[in-house]
């Protein structure tokens, strides 16, 4: 491949046998399923990222749900974590209408883009560092090819850190110090390039949200701080 883009990424994630253990636990979900979802067809394989090519912000998760994304095909689609995801890009302008039920539901991301640093659901949403590790490479492909990026918005730590330092090995300069990985926390900006920043978030998991940890203004506030440096002329 003389150049890549991110329809050739997705269709390597789609295509990816690498970890067993995710691969068999997707399909297991999709043969067994949950009865509110008996009727439907489970896609049940790695899911690819979401958006606008040439967009200028990248969102990156955890890993797709089991009965979310792993049942829809599209990230962040169909469960709880969703549902406050597109709802605050929705509010922010980044995308055309506030719901995520099912990937062919009419919805359209505008100058945003969804990834994740897993693409296959792992059992207790909990995948392992060698199954983050097996997936690194499509992260470090995406931030690639995204030319006009300049916000990354990284919803929890695991993907803070793993954006953190997915973008030094892309973009690595030997005449530069290396940047020391700055603390997580939701808020937290880190400048990774003149016209590219690192924003943390927390999670809009059920554990984060219906706790109080993370709450909708919250949120909000991360996203309408991208929009802001997104819309800041350069």
């Amino acid at each position: 491949m003389t150049e890549d883009n991110l329809t050739f990424v997705n269709a390597d994630l789609v295509a990816c046998t690498q970890c067993d253990r995710l691969l068999g636990w997707c399909r297991q979900v999709a043969q067994e399923k949950v009865k509110r979802f008996q009727s439907e067809t489970y896609w049940g394989k790695p899911v690819p990222s979401f958006g606008d090519p040439e967009a200028r912000l990248l969102v990156v998760g955890l890993a797709p749900a089991a009965h979310g994304a792993n049942r829809t095909g599209r990230m962040f689609t169909g469960d709880r974590s969703g549902e406050w995801l597109y709802r605050a890009l929705y509010r922010a302008g980044f995308a055309n209408q506030p719901q995520s039920i099912h990937a062919d539901d009419g919805l359209q991301l505008n100058d945003a883009y969804i990834t994740a640093i897993a693409h296959c659901a792992p059992p207790e949403n909990k995948p392992t560092p060698l199954e983050i590790a097996a997936c690194r490479p499509f992260l470090k492909r995406e931030l690639t090819c995204m030319q006009r990026l300049k916000v990354i918005v990284a919803l929890g730590k695991l993907a803070f850190d793993q954006v953190h330092s997915a973008w030094h090995e892309t973009h690595f300069d030997a005449l530069k110090p290396k940047q020391a990985r700055p603390k997580f926390g939701h808020g937290v900006e880190t400048q990774l390039a003149e016209q590219v920043v690192l924003i943390g978030s927390y999670h809009p998991s059920q554990q984060n949200t219906f706790t109080g940890k993370l709450t909708e203004p919250m949120l909000d506030a991360i996203f309408s701080r991208a929009k802001e440096m997104i819309d800041t002329p350069d």
